[in-house]
């Protein structure tokens, strides 16, 4: 009884129950009964059923079930005693072993019932008690999400674009590539732009879960298909002798929420900061650390909004070069990105959203080597190329060689490209929500990138005069070298800007230009002109919601290089996207 009494809550449930049983005993009418031994009484046997069943616990019960017998023994005593008084007031006469069982009203039984459930009931909710169709409490915190797209997808090229355009992505990952003609008669890898490829069924299936671990830490882990790990895209294109498809860690992060208007997250994460798929494709997500700021103003309607990101984009290896007993020093490349802005409700029907962003792209220039000789395995700047490009960005040589001096001209040259431009990046994004003709919403876009690193003479003298793209003809000097580090887009949207239920729509129109050196090539969108810089064009597109959280959708892009070879190339995508 010494551990009932210093943990009243351990026997709450318990006696609730039993009270509920002594209300029922109690509603019988008055009668007289034989009283049973003390260990045989209606109580004990009560408890000891609620023992076997296990609604209470053994050590409980058999505290209760001592105190039940201990409280018939003096109950059967009282009787005795009674039994032995002359009766008063000419009442019935009480007999030896007989109880007296009150008379409890049908009003005072129902109130003592509702009573005893309401306690009952907000007990087993406050709790978190098993019942019937209830889910246990830890799965209210978990989350599954998801999407799912299958599209169409042609794309058709000019006749009279270039057929010796360099994949300098694959030229990289298979390299070296010998540039001396006289020792390799195979050319570099080549990408397809006069060949029309039309009717390409394409997926894209994401499927994530979230776990709101406490009020302040969340967690997240997505998985996405995809053809290969490139950073930009999760699309799968389907066939391949009906092969099985690969499935990817897309995403792998936690949160924690220092207060209201600051949360860190760290793994790797979707993209924290407002921007453009010029800039960033919506299907890249950056690794590393990322804290988000907002506030909204007291008494107005002004949010302001901050970021701040650290992101590591390359290691270099630990081993390299492998086969050297020299190692390498440690090579990091990373981005180091800052946002501020600002949302601000004008009235029910405007709204805008202004957002300046820096970002630097530390240590992803390409450097030439030091003397090289051409049989080596590796050379000191072999680190510089960059893990993933998509095209566009002026390229350079990175490997400074010497030749055999007995049959220089026969000399094999092996050769990896860098970046030869550094990337400081100013961001502007502007956008401004409206109605027009009365109910119609209509979003205005608008978006500006500087590359304040851009320096064409620096990029010559960088590359020491080793550029290998971007040229206004066909000689390959740095005299007819050509780039730029601005790029923009401008868009506009009608109607619903994300088609969520039966009978949304929304149509769109844009423009983007895009110079070669206006940011790095490898992180935006992979659609407009096959992903990557150099471009410029207009697109359209219209989305229609056929049932909850369901869409089809078709977009058309026409575009076209702004320097060096012809290259236009028109896509056509037709899609039905869901999501859950």
């Amino acid at each position: 009884m010494t551990n009932l009494r210093k943990n009243p809550l351990a026997v709450r449930q318990p006696l609730l129950v039993i009270a509920a049983a002594i209300a029922m005993l109690g509603a019988l009418p008055s009668v007289q009964a034989q009283t049973a031994a003390p260990a045989d009484n209606a109580m004990v046997r009560l408890i000891r059923g609620l023992i076997q069943s296990g609604a209470l616990t053994k050590d409980v019960g058999e505290a209760l079930l001592a105190q039940a017998q201990t409280e018939a023994l003096a109950a059967q005593q009282t009787q005795r005693l009674a039994a032995a008084a002359p009766a008063n007031g000419g009442g019935a006469r009480v007999e030896p072993g007989d109880v007296r069982v009150p008379y409890i009203s049908a009003t005072v039984r129902d109130q003592i019932r509702d009573d005893l459930k309401s306690e009952v009931m907000a007990q087993a909710k406050a709790e978190g008690w098993a019942a019937p169709n209830e889910t246990p409490e830890w799965t209210k915190r978990i989350r599954i999400e998801g999407d799912m797209r299958v599209r169409n997808e042609s794309r058709f090229y000019s006749s009279g674009n270039s057929n010796e355009i360099t994949d300098w992505n694959q030229l990289n990952a298979s390299g070296p590539y010998d540039i001396n003609k006289n020792t390799n008669k195979d050319n570099p890898y080549l990408l397809n732009r006069t060949k029309d490829r039309t009717n390409q069924l394409r997926i894209r299936a994401r499927l994530g879960i979230l776990a709101d671990i406490s009020e302040n830490t969340t967690a997240g882990i997505r998985l996405a298909t995809g053809s290969d790990n490139n950073p930009v895209s999760t699309t799968q294109t389907l066939g391949g002798g009906l092969s099985k498809k690969n499935i990817w860690l897309d995403q792998a992060w936690v949160s924690y929420k220092f207060a209201d208007w600051v949360t860190v997250t760290g793994g790797r994460f979707a993209n924290p900061f407002v921007s453009t798929d010029m800039l960033f494709s919506n299907d890249l997500n950056l690794d590393g650390l990322a804290a988000q700021f907002t506030k909204t103003l007291s008494n107005t309607d002004v949010t302001v909004f901050g970021t701040l990101g650290l992101v590591p984009l390359e290691y270099s290896a630990d081993n390299a070069p492998s086969r050297d007993q020299d190692k390498m020093n440690s090579q990091n490349k990373w981005l180091i990105g800052a946002q501020v802005g600002a949302s601000w409700k004008l009235n029910a029907e405007n709204k805008v959203r202004g957002a300046l962003g820096y970002y630097d792209f530390k240590n992803i220039e390409g450097q030439v080597s030091n003397s090289c000789f051409f049989f080596a395995t590796s050379c000191s700047t072999d680190w510089s190329r960059p893990a993933f490009v998509q095209g566009g960005n002026t390229m350079m040589l990175l490997r400074k060689l010497t030749v055999n001096p007995a049959d220089p001209a026969n000399t094999v040259q092996p050769q990896y490209v860098g970046l030869a431009s550094k990337f400081q990046l100013l961001d502007v994004n502007l956008r401004w929500d409206t109605r027009v003709a009365g109910h119609y919403g209509l979003r205005l876009d608008a978006n500006y990138i500087r590359n304040l690193a851009f320096d064409q003479n620096e990029m010559i003298k960088r590359s020491q005069g080793g550029i290998v793209n971007n040229f206004r003809g066909t000689d390959g000097t740095t005299a007819e070298f050509q780039s730029g580090g601005n790029a923009y887009m401008l868009q506009a949207t009608l109607g619903n800007p994300n088609p969520s239920v039966r009978g949304d729509w929304n149509v769109l129109l844009g423009y983007k230009r895009i110079d070669p050196d206006a940011l790095p090539d490898a992180y935006n969108d992979s659609t407009f002109h096959q992903g990557g810089t150099n471009a410029r064009g207009y697109y359209l597109g219209a989305t229609y919601a056929v049932d909850k959280n369901t869409s089809l959708g078709g977009r058309w892009s026409a575009t076209k290089a702004v320097f060096g070879p012809p290259t236009t190339i028109d896509t056509l995508q037709l899609e039905l996207n869901t999501r859950f």
